[in-house]
């Protein structure tokens, strides 16, 4: 394997990615790609790294999920992977920046408060 992880996040899901040449063999979780990730759209989405920088099939992706839904676990991956191809050739920087694939997505769930029944749903008001 590779000798550094590199970690990619969303929402509650932590992605470990590891990289090396190859056929360019995804495998997520040591399940087949397709089998953790079933959806088209999940699946070009993962894969939109190594399509911007021209290196599909050239890396064998191994990554490890956990936490969060499949989008979540999707995206993480995908920043995983794109952070991999920065390692791996600096010069691959300025495409993936200019595609938003470096961008660590912030947006996670607010925390219910006291006194309602959600985060920012209040319960109904009344005057008399």
């Amino acid at each position: 394997m590779a000798d550094n992880i590199v970690v990619g996040r969303r929402k509650t899901s932590v992605a470990r990615v590891y990289l090396r040449s190859g056929q360019g063999k995804v495998t997520v979780n040591k399940s087949e790609f397709g089998k953790h990730f079933p959806t088209e759209f999940v699946q070009n989405s993962i894969l939109r790294p190594l399509v911007v920088t021209e290196t599909l099939g050239k890396y064998d992706v191994y990554a490890n999920v956990r936490g969060g839904g499949m989008t979540g676990q999707a995206e993480a991956v995908r920043l995983g992977i794109a952070r991999a191809l920065v390692e791996i050739n600096a010069d691959f920087r300025p495409m993936l920046k200019s595609e938003g694939l470096l961008k660590r997505d912030p947006r996670m769930v607010e925390r219910k408060k006291y006194g309602q029944p959600k985060a920012r749903k209040r319960f109904q008001f009344s005057k008399r």
